[in-house]
């Protein structure tokens, strides 16, 4: 028989265990911020119509999205979080209380190139709140604190969410009376970071066709900057002129304000007029985080409010505000760059327990006793030499070995082995469980992102 070579497609993320250990230890984390929040969870189907999912289709989305027919049925694997969340709640909105609010962790797929840090098949994690109708200014500010507390409690220390509003942009572009060029001019105005503002300015002129005039006004406008509170007084020198500008303004003012509230330090947030996001998407605040220390990185979370999250499936006015972590990116990056904590335990268990006698009743009771103190356990049960049992506790990194011979059965005890100080001690199993649980507490009191 011919033997397969095995691989793994391009552009998908395959693990080896202690990593894999890193990744649930990150989701967790994010499970745990969100709800702490009060989202609650959702799980839609990977796979959806093609027509559900291309509803607002065309230009890259249909070229990239995987799809496929079974019998009659035009099938498509999900592309993003966001349209399932369309469908979901236009499907559910008479049974749902409003405002809405979920999260929800899983995988997406992009037939895009696949590339250093890109990936085909990478989990996203999404928060969302859904109003009916309306959704109140003060949800715009709970986000970014969503997203600080998020990362904080991950061990991310140097990052920034930076904060905007499209409706200052849009209303600044009606008044130079460029409303029509205003897609054109954020685009360009997006690569300022990458090839700064000289090439950014001749972009302008020669690509988007502005006059020298416009474009100078345009840089002297993004380059507004100092503390929020600086850059919103230098905003107040457009008001009056613009209706559109104004409410952006009024709704920027209300978000700073509210995130002190919301226990987010202004070290944290910053007022950029450089972040626009998705231009036919988002409608009023938006937001993209950056870690300082590795700007080349690009956001590593964004979103924004947007005004009608399932207008192609329902005619009820349904605004939201969300954002967006690119998971399986994110966590490539921060293992690159050695960032992820390889003090945190990774190993399958805390204890192996080994028995030295052909009986494992012993064993397997003190096993049993273990997980009942909710101990991650294992019983080691093949026979083979004492060195290669233990060769297996070392290479998986479990932290304890429980030694069960005919001497510890005898005195209802077992010896307890910390196998990275080497100390080992008889213990009756309340007392290895507690020395267990004790130094599995410290352990775990670390954080997944080494500062």
């Amino acid at each position: 028989m011919v033997k397969i070579s095995p691989r793994t497609l391009s552009g998908f993320m395959e693990l080896l265990p202690a990593p894999q250990q890193q990744m649930e230890r990150f989701l967790q984390t994010l499970r745990e911020t969100y709800s702490l929040y009060g989202f609650t969870p959702l799980d839609t189907p990977l796979v959806e119509s093609a027509e559900i999912l291309l509803a607002k289709g065309g230009g890259e989305t249909e070229k990239q999205i995987y799809r496929f027919s079974k019998g009659d049925a035009d099938l498509a694997l999900r592309f993003d979080l966001t349209v399932p969340l369309a469908k979901y709640v236009a499907l559910h909105a008479g049974e749902l209380a409003f405002p809405f609010r979920r999260y929800q962790i899983g995988k997406v797929y992009r037939g895009e190139r696949a590339q250093r840090g890109r990936f085909r098949e990478f989990y996203q994690a999404d928060i969302d709140v859904i109003g009916d109708g309306k959704l109140d200014i003060a949800n715009e500010a709970e986000i970014p604190a969503v997203i600080y507390s998020t990362f904080t409690r991950l061990g991310l220390e140097r990052f920034q969410i930076r904060v905007n509003n499209r409706k200052i942009l849009n209303g600044f572009y009606a008044m130079q009376g460029l409303s029509e060029k205003a897609g054109d001019i954020m685009r360009t105005v997006d690569k300022l970071d990458k090839i700064g503002p000289e090439k950014v300015r001749i972009c302008l002129l020669e690509d988007v066709g502005l006059s020298e005039a416009q474009a100078d006004e345009i840089l002297k406008f993004i380059a507004i900057s100092g503390s929020n509170a600086q850059v919103l007084e230098q905003l107040t020198g457009y008001q009056g002129r613009n209706e559109l500008f104004d409410l952006g303004l009024e709704e920027l003012g209300a978000v700073v304000k509210y995130l002190a509230a919301f226990g987010v330090p202004e070290t944290h947030f910053a007022v950029d007029l450089t972040i626009a996001r998705g231009l036919d998407y988002y409608t009023g605040t938006v937001y993209e985080t950056l870690m300082l220390e590795h700007p080349e990185i690009g956001s590593i979370c964004s979103g924004g409010r947007y005004d009608n999250l399932a207008e192609y499936y329902t005619d009820r006015q349904l605004p939201g505000v969300g954002i967006s972590i690119g998971v399986t990116r994110l966590f490539y990056v921060l293992q690159e760059q050695k960032l992820l904590n390889d003090g945190l335990n990774t190993a399958p268990a805390e204890v192996l327990v080994l028995p030295m006698t052909q009986d494992l009743t012993a064993a397997a009771e003190a096993a049993t006793f273990l997980r009942a103190a909710g101990i991650r356990t294992q019983l080691y049960t093949e026979q083979k030499k004492f060195k290669a049992k233990m060769s297996y506790a070392d290479k998986l990194g479990i932290p304890f070995v429980a030694f069960l011979g005919e001497d510890e059965i005898a005195q209802g005890k077992i010896s307890l082995k910390n196998m990275q100080s080497g100390d080992q001690q008889l213990l009756t199993l309340a007392e290895a469980a507690a020395l267990v649980q004790a130094a599995m507490a410290d352990r775990a009191a670390g954080k997944l992102i080494r500062s």
